[in-house]
């Protein structure tokens, strides 16, 4: 029998696709430079069983199998191999549970992010992690990415708001990790191992997710300085004294005058470095007026603070439109994700001006400040090959500086296909053989998302 048939035997017909005009619409994500086979059939299951019964299916027959939620992540994790079967989890998007005393959501991986958001908020709570995409992408997305977001310098990242999941194996057996309790250390936490592993080990099909009481409305405050070390040390100074930021944002000079191009935004053209920040705390004005002062005696040459949230709005619009921006520079953009050590932010930002100045590219920078979490994205001509090789290369230059000043080459995005060479450098021949042992144990025949992170 062959893989069609059996998957008809347990899946109803709405939820199999053979149409290669259709299927080759899953291909890929939205990372460029990476390479995408073509899928045999793209599966969309709605329950746990169908999942289970397409995982047994691809075990027996030994086909690969690629994990997609919404496909906007930027690394190529969710890229099809030849021949694969795709199985998208879009349709399994059901908030199962929202829990006010036990400050938890029950969902499926493809619950959208703001619409979970959005959902939690009616009960007074809150679920912090928040991607750009949010509006797109789907929580098991940000679950096998690790994804982040403009809150995790005061709220963390989606890993530590996952409590327990549900996850289908290679095999098609269930497991269930961690816990609906607010503390449990009850064997290997299992559950993290799976937050970040791109759907390498296994299949999400329900999760368990920590949430927060919703906080104040935040107030925001936008500061331009002469220079990105002076802005820099403005964030060291902020995180040194205590200072607890539900934003903290950098724009570098390219970025400004990309946004400045598109929307007209009126900054000046002397600024080199916007730096955002945010405070959602019972007082934010008091909170922002400390804040200005240590970005004034840092060297910022103005200090806006917003006094409503309409104007906080306001000031939060040129980083919300960096990307849109840059994407309007060039025919083509490659995203970076490289994450230092606060203190290194300086060097990282200027390191990735002269790599641009190296290369001949425009090369824009927005960062999550207060993370070191920096996005530097290379702008070039796709149909320029000499242009394309330098991008790549630049883009390499990019990840091989924020090794060298301490950082990741992934702080959120994760590893997919784009930056797999570079894993091992980061973690070590040591590193490199234990990780492939926890591969080895939970997909033994290695057909979950194969050619991912390895």
């Amino acid at each position: 029998m062959d893989l069609i048939a059996r998957l008809r035997a347990g899946l109803p017909g709405e939820a199999i696709l053979t149409d290669p005009d259709i299927t080759g619409s899953y291909a890929n994500d939205m990372a460029s430079f990476c390479e995408a086979g073509t899928p045999a059939v793209v599966v969309l299951p709605r329950t746990v069983e169908q999942v289970q019964h397409i995982m047994r299916t691809a075990t027996e027959l030994r086909v690969p199998v690629v994990p997609q939620g919404a496909r906007t992540g930027l690394s190529g994790a969710a890229n099809a191999s030849d021949g694969c079967l795709v199985l998208s989890l879009v349709k399994m998007d059901r908030i199962i549970e929202i829990n006010p005393v036990d400050r938890i959501a029950v969902v499926e991986p493809g619950v959208i992010n703001a619409v979970l958001s959005r959902a939690v908020n009616e009960h007074g709570l809150y679920y912090p992690p928040d991607p750009s995409s949010w509006e797109q992408c789907s929580i098991g997305g940000n679950i096998g990415t690790a994804s982040g977001g403009l809150c995790c310098v005061k709220y963390g990242v989606t890993a530590e708001y996952v409590l327990g999941l549900d996850v289908v194996l290679a095999d098609g057996r269930l497991l269930t990790t961690g816990r609906r309790t607010a503390k449990g250390v009850a064997g290997y936490d299992l559950t993290r191992l799976f937050v970040g592993s791109e759907g390498s080990l296994g299949i999400v099909v329900r999760a368990v997710l920590a949430l927060k009481p919703e906080p104040p409305q935040q107030l925001a405050l936008a500061a331009e300085f002469p220079s990105t070390a002076a802005a820099c040390e403005a964030v060291c100074e902020i995180m040194a004294r205590g200072h607890a930021p539900s934003l903290l944002e950098l724009m570098d000079r390219t970025s400004i005058r990309a946004v400045n191009a598109m929307a007209r935004m009126g900054l000046p053209d002397s600024t080199e470095a916007l730096l955002l920040a945010a405070f959602d705390t019972p007082e934010p004005a008091a909170d922002l007026a400390a804040v200005g002062a240590l970005c004034t005696a840092a060297g910022a040459t103005e200090v806006v603070p917003a006094e409503t949230a309409a104007e906080s709005d306001l000031l939060l619009q040129a980083r919300r439109l960096t990307l849109t921006a840059l994407e309007q520079v060039k025919s083509a953009t490659m995203i970076d994700d490289v994450c230092v050590p606060r203190s290194r932010l300086a060097e990282m930002l200027d390191g990735t001006a002269a790599i641009a100045e190296k290369y001949g590219l425009t090369i824009g920078v927005c960062a999550h400040a207060g993370d070191g979490n920096t996005h530097p994205t290379v702008c070039f001509d796709a149909a320029d090959p000499d242009e394309s090789r330098r991008a790549r290369e630049s883009f390499d230059d990019i990840m091989a500086l924020g090794l060298r000043l301490g950082g990741t080459i992934t702080g959120e995005h994760g590893v997919g296909v784009l930056k797999k060479e570079w894993l091992a450098r980061e973690l070590g021949p040591v590193g490199m053989e234990l990780q492939r042992g926890i591969k080895d144990v939970f997909d033994p025949l290695g057909i979950l998302n194969p050619g991912k992170l390895f």
